[in-house]
């Protein structure tokens, strides 16, 4: 039996007449191919969330301050070409994992902010990571977080039963970190690469108590490095030196959301310490001449 109007409104857009005729005759079927098309007028899921995720990647590049101009020279494009792929909002899932690597996030992640329409935090406020500073096990359970670190491999690798890792993920929640999803799933509401604040609590922490620790042992293994580098530069060159550090940052987050993916098992925990600064050691002060009166 053809289909009737209301079973066929349903699916496609097609013409009463059309959609109503009982002939089987091949001039039937013809016209039923003919009219019976899919409704291109109505919106689509797939294409709505193609839009949100658009614009998800506006916020993220916004939170990075990356230009589009930026953008288009990492992904090996005209700055033209990028313009018109963000302004149509119309993209391959290949050019959007560029974008993602480019910017250091996942896609989960990338979806995750999308659903929620908001733009992920770039910097966590003072209350924030004051509280991270004030209990190490939240600090922990913050890293693992984002990290995407499940329960099991947290329970299995760190002295935590399940009401304690759930009790601070609950805080992480409180505090706005983190949104705390069934079965203790967490979708992180930071930004991948955020950075603390300047001279906020968490860097002051670092300078008075963690810098000693990271910099105690040599960097003698097979995954260490350590470079001393002290020199004169002009401000051009300065200038040079600070845009490659936060070049070299991009890319360990473009790193990090790459592996990601990967078992706890084929990742190993590392940590990055990019800084210049004018610098003179105290001990040379005593060589100094004293200023002319």
């Amino acid at each position: 039996m053809p289909p009737t109007w209301d079973s066929c409104s349903s699916t496609c857009s097609c013409t009463r007449r059309a959609c109503s005729r009982t002939s089987s005759t091949p001039t039937s079927n013809i016209l039923r191919r003919r009219w019976c098309r899919p409704d291109r007028s109505v919106p689509r899921a797939a294409m709505s969330l193609s839009v949100d995720l658009v614009d998800a990647l506006k916020c993220a590049l916004r939170a990075q301050g990356m230009t589009y101009r930026t953008l288009a020279q990492r992904l090996g494009l005209s700055e033209a070409a990028v313009k018109r792929m963000f302004s149509r909002r119309a993209m391959t899932l290949v050019r959007l994992e560029s974008i993602c690597d480019v910017l250091g996030i996942g896609l989960e992640e990338l979806s995750g902010a999308a659903g929620r329409g908001r733009e992920p935090m770039a910097r966590l406020d003072e209350t924030q990571e004051q509280a991270l500073v004030d209990d190490p096990a939240l600090m922990l359970a913050m890293f693992l977080s984002i990290n995407r670190w499940s329960q099991a491999d947290v329970l299995a690798l760190f002295d935590f039963d399940i009401p304690k890792w759930t009790h601070l993920l609950m805080r992480l929640d409180r505090l706005g970190i983190i949104e705390l999803l069934p079965e203790n799933r967490t979708r992180t509401l930071t930004a991948r690469n955020f950075r603390w604040r300047s001279d906020g609590p968490m860097e002051r922490h670092f300078r008075t108590t963690l810098l000693g620790d990271y910099f105690s042992a040599p960097f003698t293994g097979d995954c260490d490095a350590l470079f001393l580098l002290s020199g004169s530069l002009g401000r051009e060159g300065i200038a040079q030196m600070r845009a490659r550090l936060e070049d070299l940052a991009r890319e360990f987050d473009s790193l990090l959301a790459r592996d990601a993916g990967l078992d706890v098992a084929a990742r190993t925990g590392i940590s990055l310490v990019l800084a210049q600064k004018p610098w003179m050691l105290q001990l040379f002060d005593r060589y100094r001449r004293a200023p002319a009166r």
